[in-house]
Protein backbone atom coordinates (compact mmCIF):
# COMPACT_ATOMS: atom_id res chain seq x y z
CA UNK A 1 0.00 0.00 0.00
CA UNK A 2 1.39 3.43 -0.96
CA UNK A 3 0.73 6.22 1.82
CA UNK A 4 0.07 9.37 0.84
CA UNK A 5 1.97 12.66 1.50
CA UNK A 6 2.59 16.28 1.39
CA UNK A 7 4.11 17.71 -1.87
CA UNK A 8 7.15 19.21 0.03
CA UNK A 9 7.79 16.03 1.57
CA UNK A 10 7.71 13.76 -1.26
CA UNK A 11 10.02 16.30 -3.29
CA UNK A 12 12.25 16.37 -0.34
CA UNK A 13 12.05 12.05 -0.42
CA UNK A 14 13.01 12.32 -4.18
CA UNK A 15 15.57 14.46 -3.66
CA UNK A 16 17.40 12.62 -1.03
CA UNK A 17 16.71 9.57 -3.20
CA UNK A 18 18.57 11.32 -6.23
CA UNK A 19 21.54 12.27 -3.99
CA UNK A 20 21.65 8.99 -2.49
CA UNK A 21 22.06 7.70 -6.14
CA UNK A 22 24.80 10.09 -6.87
CA UNK A 23 26.29 9.74 -4.08
CA UNK A 24 26.51 5.79 -4.09
CA UNK A 25 26.93 6.08 -7.99
CA UNK A 26 30.22 7.53 -7.68
CA UNK A 27 31.32 5.03 -4.81
CA UNK A 28 30.19 1.71 -5.83
CA UNK A 29 31.33 -0.12 -9.21
CA UNK A 30 29.34 -2.26 -11.30
CA UNK A 31 27.18 -4.23 -9.95
CA UNK A 32 27.20 -7.40 -11.57
CA UNK A 33 31.03 -7.16 -11.61
CA UNK A 34 30.29 -7.11 -7.89
CA UNK A 35 28.26 -10.05 -7.60
CA UNK A 36 30.41 -11.81 -9.84
CA UNK A 37 33.00 -10.63 -7.50
CA UNK A 38 31.43 -11.92 -4.17
CA UNK A 39 29.55 -14.82 -5.80
CA UNK A 40 26.62 -13.41 -3.67
CA UNK A 41 23.19 -11.48 -4.88
CA UNK A 42 22.01 -9.66 -1.88
CA UNK A 43 18.20 -9.48 -2.31
CA UNK A 44 15.07 -7.11 -0.42
CA UNK A 45 12.52 -9.07 0.44
CA UNK A 46 9.60 -8.16 2.05
CA UNK A 47 9.15 -8.65 6.37
CA UNK A 48 6.76 -11.53 6.52
CA UNK A 49 4.02 -12.16 3.41
CA UNK A 50 3.04 -15.88 3.19
CA UNK A 51 3.66 -17.01 -0.55
CA UNK A 52 5.59 -14.00 -1.26
CA UNK A 53 8.52 -13.65 1.54
CA UNK A 54 7.67 -15.78 5.10
CA UNK A 55 9.68 -18.47 6.90
CA UNK A 56 7.87 -21.73 7.42
CA UNK A 57 8.19 -23.74 10.35
CA UNK A 58 11.58 -24.60 9.82
CA UNK A 59 12.63 -21.32 9.88
CA UNK A 60 13.34 -21.18 5.65
CA UNK A 61 12.18 -18.13 4.05
CA UNK A 62 10.21 -18.62 1.26
CA UNK A 63 8.01 -17.32 -1.34
CA UNK A 64 7.77 -15.62 -5.01
CA UNK A 65 10.27 -12.81 -3.68
CA UNK A 66 12.80 -15.71 -2.92
CA UNK A 67 12.27 -17.62 -5.88
CA UNK A 68 13.05 -14.69 -8.04
CA UNK A 69 15.96 -13.81 -6.10
CA UNK A 70 17.08 -17.68 -6.68
CA UNK A 71 16.58 -17.09 -10.23
CA UNK A 72 18.91 -14.37 -10.61
CA UNK A 73 21.50 -15.71 -8.51
CA UNK A 74 21.50 -18.99 -11.00
CA UNK A 75 21.31 -16.80 -13.89
CA UNK A 76 24.13 -14.79 -12.71
CA UNK A 77 26.32 -17.16 -10.99
CA UNK A 78 25.32 -20.68 -11.79
CA UNK A 79 24.08 -21.11 -7.97
CA UNK A 80 20.39 -20.37 -7.10
CA UNK A 81 22.20 -20.83 -3.40
CA UNK A 82 24.22 -17.71 -3.88
CA UNK A 83 21.73 -15.68 -2.04
CA UNK A 84 21.34 -13.22 0.99
CA UNK A 85 17.67 -12.10 1.88
CA UNK A 86 17.14 -9.33 3.60
CA UNK A 87 13.90 -8.70 4.85
CA UNK A 88 12.92 -5.06 5.26
CA UNK A 89 10.70 -2.40 5.31
CA UNK A 90 10.02 0.06 2.33
CA UNK A 91 11.86 3.11 4.29
CA UNK A 92 14.88 1.00 4.94
CA UNK A 93 14.64 -0.94 1.32
CA UNK A 94 14.50 2.42 -0.41
CA UNK A 95 17.41 3.94 1.12
CA UNK A 96 19.38 0.51 0.58
CA UNK A 97 19.78 0.16 -3.11
CA UNK A 98 21.85 3.52 -3.66
CA UNK A 99 24.27 2.43 -0.86
CA UNK A 100 24.72 -1.65 -1.89
CA UNK A 101 23.22 -2.67 1.35
CA UNK A 102 21.07 -4.97 -1.16
CA UNK A 103 21.77 -5.64 -4.86
CA UNK A 104 18.07 -5.57 -5.84
CA UNK A 105 14.83 -5.59 -4.88
CA UNK A 106 12.42 -8.50 -5.36
CA UNK A 107 9.90 -6.80 -2.75
CA UNK A 108 6.10 -6.32 -3.33
CA UNK A 109 6.86 -2.64 -4.25
CA UNK A 110 4.46 -0.60 -6.78
CA UNK A 111 5.81 0.86 -10.21
CA UNK A 112 5.15 4.47 -9.73
CA UNK A 113 6.11 7.44 -11.94
CA UNK A 114 7.80 9.17 -8.57
CA UNK A 115 9.79 5.79 -7.34
CA UNK A 116 11.35 5.55 -10.82
CA UNK A 117 12.58 8.76 -11.51
CA UNK A 118 13.71 9.59 -7.82
CA UNK A 119 16.68 7.43 -7.82
CA UNK A 120 15.13 3.63 -8.33
CA UNK A 121 14.97 1.52 -11.21
CA UNK A 122 11.86 -1.04 -12.12
CA UNK A 123 13.12 -3.69 -14.22
CA UNK A 124 10.09 -5.31 -15.30
CA UNK A 125 6.25 -6.12 -13.67
CA UNK A 126 6.46 -8.97 -12.13
CA UNK A 127 3.06 -9.21 -10.26
CA UNK A 128 -0.08 -7.13 -12.29
CA UNK A 129 -2.03 -6.24 -8.68
CA UNK A 130 -4.57 -3.89 -7.54
CA UNK A 131 -6.69 -2.99 -4.44
CA UNK A 132 -9.56 -4.83 -3.38
CA UNK A 133 -11.53 -5.28 -0.83
CA UNK A 134 -11.82 -8.57 1.56
CA UNK A 135 -14.93 -9.64 3.59
CA UNK A 136 -16.46 -12.46 5.45
CA UNK A 137 -18.55 -14.51 4.05
CA UNK A 138 -21.53 -14.28 6.46
CA UNK A 139 -21.98 -10.79 4.79
CA UNK A 140 -23.00 -12.20 1.84
CA UNK A 141 -21.39 -9.83 -0.10
CA UNK A 142 -20.15 -11.11 -3.87
CA UNK A 143 -19.21 -7.77 -5.30
CA UNK A 144 -18.53 -4.11 -4.36
CA UNK A 145 -21.91 -2.95 -4.91
CA UNK A 146 -22.66 -5.26 -2.19
CA UNK A 147 -20.84 -2.81 0.31
CA UNK A 148 -23.08 -0.20 -0.20
CA UNK A 149 -23.57 1.41 3.42
CA UNK A 150 -20.75 -0.59 4.47
CA UNK A 151 -17.96 0.67 7.14
CA UNK A 152 -14.74 0.16 5.60
CA UNK A 153 -11.60 -0.25 7.76
CA UNK A 154 -8.43 0.77 6.44
CA UNK A 155 -4.96 2.84 6.87
CA UNK A 156 -4.84 6.84 7.79
CA UNK A 157 -3.71 8.51 5.26
CA UNK A 158 -3.41 5.83 2.58
CA UNK A 159 -4.42 6.07 -0.52
CA UNK A 160 -6.68 3.43 -0.39
CA UNK A 161 -8.72 6.22 1.27
CA UNK A 162 -8.69 8.15 -1.72
CA UNK A 163 -9.80 4.58 -3.62
CA UNK A 164 -12.48 4.07 -1.43
CA UNK A 165 -14.00 7.81 -1.83
CA UNK A 166 -13.45 7.76 -5.41
CA UNK A 167 -14.92 4.70 -6.19
CA UNK A 168 -18.08 4.83 -4.02
CA UNK A 169 -19.06 8.46 -5.43
CA UNK A 170 -18.81 7.09 -8.93
CA UNK A 171 -20.75 4.37 -8.35
CA UNK A 172 -23.18 6.35 -6.00
CA UNK A 173 -22.58 4.31 -3.25
CA UNK A 174 -22.59 5.04 0.56
CA UNK A 175 -19.96 4.03 3.11
CA UNK A 176 -17.96 4.84 6.30
CA UNK A 177 -14.18 4.96 6.20
CA UNK A 178 -12.67 4.35 9.51
CA UNK A 179 -9.31 4.90 9.96
CA UNK A 180 -5.78 3.62 12.06
CA UNK A 181 -2.58 4.63 12.55
CA UNK A 182 -1.23 1.21 10.73
CA UNK A 183 -2.72 -1.05 8.04
CA UNK A 184 -2.02 -3.62 10.74
CA UNK A 185 -4.17 -1.89 12.89
CA UNK A 186 -6.81 -1.68 10.10
CA UNK A 187 -6.59 -5.17 9.55
CA UNK A 188 -7.06 -6.47 13.06
CA UNK A 189 -10.07 -4.07 13.74
CA UNK A 190 -11.69 -6.01 10.31
CA UNK A 191 -10.94 -9.19 12.04
CA UNK A 192 -12.16 -7.65 15.10
CA UNK A 193 -15.57 -7.25 13.08
CA UNK A 194 -15.50 -3.46 14.12
CA UNK A 195 -16.23 -2.88 10.01
CA UNK A 196 -17.59 -4.32 7.55
CA UNK A 197 -14.74 -4.77 4.75
CA UNK A 198 -10.76 -3.70 4.61
CA UNK A 199 -9.45 -2.50 1.59
CA UNK A 200 -5.54 -3.19 0.76
CA UNK A 201 -3.60 -4.61 -2.37
CA UNK A 202 -5.70 -7.87 -3.47
CA UNK A 203 -2.54 -9.97 -2.94
CA UNK A 204 -1.58 -8.53 0.39
CA UNK A 205 -5.17 -9.07 1.52
CA UNK A 206 -4.98 -12.68 0.59
CA UNK A 207 -1.56 -12.97 2.36
CA UNK A 208 -2.69 -11.58 5.79
CA UNK A 209 -5.94 -14.10 5.37
CA UNK A 210 -3.71 -17.00 4.93
CA UNK A 211 -2.06 -16.29 8.39
CA UNK A 212 -5.70 -16.62 10.31
CA UNK A 213 -6.68 -19.70 11.92
CA UNK A 214 -10.31 -19.24 10.20
CA UNK A 215 -9.22 -17.92 6.80
CA UNK A 216 -12.16 -19.95 5.43
CA UNK A 217 -14.32 -17.45 6.98
CA UNK A 218 -13.54 -14.77 4.84
CA UNK A 219 -12.70 -14.13 0.95
CA UNK A 220 -11.38 -11.14 -1.40
CA UNK A 221 -13.94 -10.11 -3.74
CA UNK A 222 -13.00 -10.22 -7.41
CA UNK A 223 -13.13 -6.76 -8.42
CA UNK A 224 -10.04 -4.75 -8.71
CA UNK A 225 -9.89 -0.58 -8.03
CA UNK A 226 -6.88 0.70 -8.75
CA UNK A 227 -3.96 -0.68 -10.71
CA UNK A 228 -0.53 -1.78 -8.82
CA UNK A 229 2.12 -2.79 -11.04
CA UNK A 230 5.11 -4.27 -9.40
CA UNK A 231 8.38 -5.48 -10.27
CA UNK A 232 11.82 -5.93 -9.13
CA UNK A 233 13.76 -2.47 -9.15
CA UNK A 234 17.40 -1.79 -8.95
CA UNK A 235 19.51 1.34 -8.20
CA UNK A 236 19.68 3.87 -11.17
CA UNK A 237 22.85 3.95 -12.72
CA UNK A 238 23.68 0.14 -13.26
CA UNK A 239 22.25 -0.74 -16.89
CA UNK A 240 24.20 -3.88 -16.99
CA UNK A 241 22.56 -5.60 -13.46
CA UNK A 242 19.11 -3.71 -14.41
CA UNK A 243 19.56 -5.99 -17.37
CA UNK A 244 20.22 -8.84 -15.92
CA UNK A 245 17.37 -8.60 -13.72
CA UNK A 246 14.78 -7.96 -16.38
CA UNK A 247 15.97 -10.63 -18.91
CA UNK A 248 15.86 -13.09 -16.32
CA UNK A 249 12.86 -12.69 -15.00
CA UNK A 250 11.81 -12.23 -18.64
CA UNK A 251 13.28 -15.61 -19.16
CA UNK A 252 11.06 -17.14 -16.75
CA UNK A 253 7.77 -15.36 -18.67
CA UNK A 254 8.84 -16.89 -21.98
CA UNK A 255 9.67 -20.45 -20.43
CA UNK A 256 6.21 -20.28 -19.60
CA UNK A 257 4.82 -18.73 -22.67
CA UNK A 258 7.38 -21.90 -24.93
CA UNK A 259 6.45 -24.54 -22.35
CA UNK A 260 9.49 -24.64 -21.05
CA UNK A 261 9.29 -26.21 -17.44
CA UNK A 262 11.56 -26.82 -14.39
CA UNK A 263 10.30 -30.52 -15.14
CA UNK A 264 11.23 -30.80 -19.02
CA UNK A 265 14.13 -28.28 -19.53
CA UNK A 266 16.75 -30.48 -19.99
CA UNK A 267 14.92 -32.21 -22.46
CA UNK A 268 13.92 -28.82 -24.26
CA UNK A 269 17.71 -28.28 -24.55
CA UNK A 270 17.54 -30.60 -27.66
CA UNK A 271 14.62 -28.87 -29.05
CA UNK A 272 14.08 -27.60 -32.39
CA UNK A 273 12.19 -24.37 -32.19
CA UNK A 274 14.36 -21.89 -32.58
CA UNK A 275 12.67 -19.63 -29.89
CA UNK A 276 13.50 -22.20 -27.28
CA UNK A 277 17.20 -23.05 -28.51
CA UNK A 278 17.52 -18.83 -28.23
CA UNK A 279 16.49 -18.99 -24.73
CA UNK A 280 18.24 -21.71 -23.26
CA UNK A 281 21.39 -20.71 -25.09
CA UNK A 282 21.61 -23.31 -28.25
CA UNK A 283 22.45 -20.55 -30.13
CA UNK A 284 23.08 -16.94 -30.23
CA UNK A 285 25.07 -14.90 -27.87
CA UNK A 286 22.39 -13.52 -25.87
CA UNK A 287 24.20 -14.42 -22.68
CA UNK A 288 27.17 -13.11 -23.42
CA UNK A 289 25.55 -9.55 -23.91
CA UNK A 290 24.55 -9.68 -20.97
CA UNK A 291 27.60 -10.77 -19.49
CA UNK A 292 26.45 -13.82 -18.22
CA UNK A 293 27.04 -17.76 -19.44
CA UNK A 294 25.50 -18.82 -22.46
CA UNK A 295 23.11 -20.91 -20.63
CA UNK A 296 21.88 -18.51 -18.18
CA UNK A 297 18.38 -18.67 -18.70
CA UNK A 298 18.28 -22.59 -18.51
CA UNK A 299 20.34 -22.47 -15.19
CA UNK A 300 17.49 -19.61 -13.38
CA UNK A 301 14.71 -22.10 -15.25
CA UNK A 302 16.15 -25.26 -13.67
CA UNK A 303 16.85 -23.44 -10.61
CA UNK A 304 12.75 -22.35 -9.70
CA UNK A 305 10.56 -23.11 -13.03
CA UNK A 306 8.76 -21.09 -15.20
CA UNK A 307 6.35 -17.82 -14.23
CA UNK A 308 3.62 -20.48 -13.89
CA UNK A 309 5.76 -22.89 -11.99
CA UNK A 310 6.37 -20.20 -9.35
CA UNK A 311 3.12 -18.61 -8.97
CA UNK A 312 1.84 -22.12 -8.55
CA UNK A 313 3.73 -22.88 -5.88
CA UNK A 314 3.97 -19.94 -4.03
CA UNK A 315 0.77 -18.04 -4.83
CA UNK A 316 -1.84 -20.45 -6.91
CA UNK A 317 -4.79 -21.93 -5.92
CA UNK A 318 -3.66 -24.75 -4.03
CA UNK A 319 -1.60 -22.67 -2.01
CA UNK A 320 -2.80 -21.00 1.28
CA UNK A 321 -3.25 -17.98 -0.70
CA UNK A 322 -5.06 -19.36 -3.42
CA UNK A 323 -4.87 -16.74 -6.03
CA UNK A 324 -6.40 -17.42 -9.94
CA UNK A 325 -3.54 -15.75 -12.48
CA UNK A 326 -6.05 -13.33 -13.57
CA UNK A 327 -4.08 -10.15 -15.00
CA UNK A 328 -0.79 -12.47 -14.56
CA UNK A 329 -2.13 -14.78 -16.74
CA UNK A 330 -0.30 -14.83 -20.09
CA UNK A 331 -1.12 -12.69 -23.00
CA UNK A 332 -2.50 -15.51 -24.75
CA UNK A 333 -4.50 -16.91 -21.83
CA UNK A 334 -6.80 -12.83 -21.95
CA UNK A 335 -4.17 -11.90 -19.62
CA UNK A 336 -1.05 -8.92 -19.63
CA UNK A 337 1.64 -11.24 -19.24
CA UNK A 338 4.22 -11.74 -21.93
CA UNK A 339 7.88 -11.79 -22.23
CA UNK A 340 10.31 -9.24 -24.36
CA UNK A 341 11.59 -11.39 -27.54
CA UNK A 342 14.64 -13.39 -27.07
CA UNK A 343 16.29 -12.33 -30.38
Amino acid sequence: MRIQSTLSTANKTLLGLAAMTALAGAARADVLDDVKAHALVKCGVTLAAPGFSAEDNAGKREGFDVDLCKAIAAAALGDETKIQLVPMDLKTAFASLPTGAVDVLTHRFTWTQSRDVGGLKFAKVMFFDGQGFAVTKKSKANKIADLNNATICTAQGSTSELIVADYFRAHKLKYKIVTFASQEQAWDAFVGKRCDAAINDRSGLAARLAKLPNKDDYKVLAETVSNEPIGPIVAQGQPRWEAVVRFTLNALVAAEELGVTQANVEAQRSSQSPDVQRLLGATGDFGVKLGLDADWAYKAIKSVGNYGDIWDRNVGPKTALRLDRGRNALVANGGLMMSIPVR
